[in-house]
Parts: C-alpha cells; sequence; structure tokens
C-alpha cells in the first residue's frame, strides 16, 4: 500500500509541474508543424511574405537540394519557379 500512495505522489508532482505550460501543449500528431495555420500563405509570393522568426521552416523550390531528415516540427514551403507559394508541409 505504502508504495502505491509514493508512486501517486510521484506521479502527482512530475504532472502538476507540467500544468499550465505553454512549451508542454499538446502537439497535433497529424500537424505537428501548424502548416494548417499557415494556409493563408498559399498563392502568395515568397519574396512578399514575412514569417515569424521563431519559426521553424524552410523554402523549397523546385531546384532546391534539401536533405531527407525528417523534422516534424519543421514548415516546407513549397513554391514553384515564379516564387509563387504552392504547398506547406511538416517535415
Amino acid at each position: 500500500m505504502k508504495n502505491y500512495v509514493l508512486i501517486s505522489a510521484f506521479a502527482a508532482v512530475v504532472l502538476g509541474g507540467c500544468a499550465g505550460t505553454s512549451a508542454n501543449a499538446p502537439v497535433d500528431e497529424t500537424d505537428p508543424c501548424g502548416a494548417q495555420g499557415h494556409t493563408a500563405l498559399l498563392g502568395s509570393n515568397i519574396a512578399a511574405v514575412t514569417l515569424p522568426a521563431d519559426l521553424n521552416d524552410r523554402v523549397v523550390g523546385p531546384d532546391t537540394i534539401v536533405t531527407t531528415d525528417y523534422v516534424p516540427d519543421r514548415l516546407n514551403i513549397e513554391t514553384n519557379a515564379d516564387g509563387m507559394i504552392i504547398g506547406l508541409s511538416c517535415g
């Protein structure tokens, strides 16, 4: 019985420390980079948009060489040859 009380108390302390912090907010597993929140960029020229300084992003043009590493919270901004934003994805 003592072990259950000790484990419960420990869990309450650990989980309680996470409450109320935005850094620990749940991440949408289907959209970890927040691409859905940037759909207004579609159809805009990449040179004309202002992105937040803290946004983890990369611009990928038709001839851009990119790494194949997967970074779930990175926003990939896909552009065509004219610099128009044609796609958004995470990775």
